[in-house]
């Protein structure tokens, strides 16, 4: 009887702890799901960051790469990029949290898809490694900032502003009239700074002298051919290519498994938002510095 007893405790702490096992492994896998992230083998994982649209702000991409850097278990990283830019301080950031993924020791390979100008161009110089398509739109190297005028428009309405301020550059890019010589050259003396932190950011990631950058760094856009042989992109090819890229550079045999967050439904109203920020000072971020193709 003992005996008996023996054998079937065993049997039912086997089986508790299998039942454990199995369902942390549910529990891990459920949490992974919900975050996007698909559960494969440990190692073989590049991080997927999509960066698509106008890069307006910078949270959500920052807190996959951080997520990213910190899972032992991704070995490398992908940005696929598709977009024609945008505000400066987003790409800035972006900027800098993929740097902290290859203090990590992971490499990052760039993919350009249709469109990667000027702030997300920016973004790539943080890459190990540039890959393009031939035709991908890139270039449009430079810094923009928009006021409208609509002094004529308020007129016509019998509109007036009355103005007190503390400052003579307090209201500079009024709605309710013109830009003063003044204003313009301090705003072009800002300008200029943040497109030489532009230049800069080029110079280093590329390794290229600034002589060599500045012939092409006066908003023109390029094709991703052209990039190439300017010195702005590695290689040509496609996603594909730069995953396998990516898992090479990190040591991964075979095909990697893709680790990536499901991207967010964009419902009419954040297309509407997204096409009303781009006319300056109709928004509601106001007029700002962007690294923008327009």
């Amino acid at each position: 009887m003992a005996v008996k007893r023996w054998i079937v405790g065993c049997a039912l702490l086997f089986a508790g702890t299998v039942a454990t096992v199995s369902l942390a492994f549910l529990v891990v896998n459920l949490t992974l799901e919900r975050d996007g992230l698909p559960l494969g083998p440990l190692g073989r994982r590049v991080g997927l960051v999509e960066i698509i649209g106008d890069i307006d702000e910078s949270d959500g991409v920052v807190e996959q790469l951080e997520r990213m850097r910190r899972d032992a278990s991704v070995r490398a990283v992908v940005l696929r990029l598709d977009s024609p830019g945008g505000g400066v301080a987003a790409s800035q950031e972006i900027h800098e949290a993929v740097e902290k993924v290859r203090d990590e020791g992971k490499p990052v390979v760039a993919s350009m898809g249709g469109v990667a100008a000027s702030g997300a161009y920016y973004v790539a110089c943080a890459a190990d490694s540039i890959v393009s398509n031939p035709g991908t739109l890139t270039g449009s190297i430079g810094v923009i900032m928009s006021f409208p005028n609509t002094e004529e428009l308020f007129r016509k309405v019998g509109l007036r502003f009355e103005v007190v301020k503390t400052g003579t550059f307090k209201d500079m890019g009024s709605l309710s009239r013109p830009m003063t010589a003044e204003e313009r050259e301090l705003l072009q003396t800002v300008l200029s700074n943040v497109y030489e932190q532009f230049v800069d950011v080029i110079s280093e990631g590329r390794n290229l002298d600034r002589e060599d950058i500045l012939p092409y760094a006066d908003g023109r856009i390029f094709s991703g051919d052209q990039a190439r042989d300017y010195g702005f992109v590695d290689r040509l090819g496609d996603l594909n290519d730069a995953i396998l890229l990516a898992a090479g550079m990190a040591g991964i045999p075979g095909r990697p498994t893709i680790v990536k967050k499901e991207r967010r439904r964009v419902s009419l109203l954040d297309l509407f938002q997204q096409r009303l920020d781009l006319v300056p000072g109709l928004g509601d971020r106001g007029p700002r510095l962007e690294y923008r193709l327009r």
